[in-house]
């Protein structure tokens, strides 16, 4: 019988053997740890019934995890999901790994700036963007921020984003270090 914690070490052998890329890894024990908090005895001892009971243990991570997103909690799910399907396919016979062909990940295409007519763009937009070297599981704290886009001249934008809550000060501190960037000509 496979048991819950296995999937940890199925998750570092399939990093050490390139078949999951370090973040990756490191989501997919995220997601794990969140709900290994919720599962009965049982369910520590057998995947099989953490797959079949899925929906249930669901249930309970949202119960228990109310600051996180619906969404969030969906993706963590998911990824639960995936690490048993793949443990199940090479995790149970590890010779079986030799055969699991990775997609490869195409480059990402250049999107094209849309240049508004107007000078200014201001977009409230909260601070999505989290730590990357964080391994462990933390509290996540989404700042509010004021994003403002500036087309300079033809081909050239300015992005600039500040704290809600900027005050004057800092206001005065951020516009000393523009004018030390100007270049006379």
């Amino acid at each position: 019988m496979n048991k819950y914690l296995d999937l940890y070490d199925f998750i570092d052998f399939a990093k050490g053997n390139r078949k999951y890329p370090e973040n990756t890894a490191n989501g997919l024990k995220s997601a794990l740890k969140i709900f290994e908090k919720e599962l009965n005895i049982d369910e520590l001892s057998s995947i099989d019934l953490v797959e079949d009971n899925i929906d249930e243990i669901f249930v309970s991570v949202v119960g228990k995890n109310k600051d996180k997103s619906i969404g969030s909690l969906n993706t963590y799910k998911a990824r639960v999901l995936k690490v048993i399907k793949d443990y199940q396919r090479y995790g149970a016979n590890p010779s079986k790994i030799q055969g699991w062909n990775i997609k490869a990940n195409k480059p990402a295409e250049p999107k094209q700036a849309h240049v508004q007519s107007l000078p200014i763009h201001v977009v409230d937009t909260p601070d999505k963007s989290q730590d990357k070297t964080q391994t462990a599981l933390s509290e996540h704290i989404n700042t509010p921020v004021h994003k403002i886009e500036l087309s300079l001249r033809d081909n050239v934008k300015s992005v600039i984003i500040v704290p809600k809550d900027i005050s004057a000060k800092e206001v005065a501190m951020f516009k000393s270090m523009l004018d030390s960037l100007v270049i006379e000509e």
